[in-house]
């Protein structure tokens, strides 16, 4: 039985990851492990330590007071992450999804994913957090840690789900982009999605060179698929095609290159998943 990873942790994303559950496991009969991870109790109305002005009984009592209030606030932030799990695994049991366990974490998010990816198929992640800011612009902090140390498909949700029923691949012609073509070929979920196939670049580059393997992988599986070769940077040729063709779903490839290459030059798939209002499925 094929299983999944989905991440959770009471955001406003949350209720979206467990639709994109629901949807990603209508192709076949997946097990659900459902994670909501705690790194760190934040709490902004936390006093400001004035314990060195303070005399030695006072400081004294002021640091026990401190340590039982922290105490307390975890207590909190476990009681809510658990009812967060226990509501979320009700949801995808009435989505029909049978097997489902849960788990409570504390610790680093990315240790527990690579503790638990070995078994995995796919994981699925809103694309920011709880303690994100809700800027158009800005990620979850821990997204890009987590797409950087897998190797499995990973499906980011939108902050809400709508039916999907049209996908574009932007496709280079590199490795991942083969991987999340295999894929999509080899999962009957896919099938009956109408694809958009988007070569961006020039006519010499290696995803026109290439882009013929990938219609016959989806012509062998039986795919609707449609091959658009369109000149210009890649994030905005694909960020433009999303847009005008109504694409509910976008794949790619993810982080084809260095943190440091990344800092100098940007990268694609960080900005992908900024702009584009809709899923992004990612392959490494």
């Amino acid at each position: 039985m094929p299983k999944m990873l989905a991440f959770i942790d009471g955001s406003i994303y949350s209720d979206s990851v467990i639709d994109h559950v629901i949807w990603a496991a209508a192709g076949d009969e997946f097990s659900v492990s459902l994670f909501n991870v705690i790194e760190g109790v934040f709490n902004a109305d936390t006093p400001s330590n004035f314990s060195g002005n303070l005399g030695a009984e006072a400081k004294n009592k002021l640091l026990i007071e401190l340590s039982e209030l922290d105490q307390k606030r975890a207590k909190l932030a476990q009681k809510k992450a658990r009812l967060v799990l226990d509501l979320a695994k009700e949801k995808l049991v009435e989505g029909g999804i049978a097997s489902v366990d849960t788990h409570l974490r504390n610790g680093d998010f990315v240790n527990t994913v690579t503790e638990f990816q070995d078994n995995s198929d796919i994981i699925v992640i809103g694309k920011r957090g709880e303690a994100a800011n809700f800027a158009k612009m800005h990620l979850g902090s821990n997204l890009e840690r987590l797409i950087r140390s897998t190797n499995r498909p990973v499906l980011v949700a939108a902050r809400a789900f709508k039916p999907i029923n049209k996908m574009l691949v932007a496709f280079d012609g590199g490795r991942s982009s083969y991987g999340a073509i295999e894929y999509i070929a080899s999962n009957k979920l896919y099938s009956n999605l109408q694809c958009h196939i988007v070569v961006a670049g020039k006519t010499s580059s290696r995803g026109h060179k290439q882009a013929t393997h990938a219609e016959n992988l989806l012509k062998k599986a039986g795919m609707n698929y449609e091959v658009f070769f369109e000149r210009g940077e890649p994030e905005k040729v694909i960020s433009h095609h999303v847009e005008n063709h109504g694409i509910d779903l976008l794949v790619m490839g993810a982080y084809g290159h260095s943190r440091i290459r990344n800092l100098m030059i940007g990268s694609t798939t960080t900005q992908m998943i900024r702009s584009c209002l809709v899923p992004v499925l990612l392959f490494r």
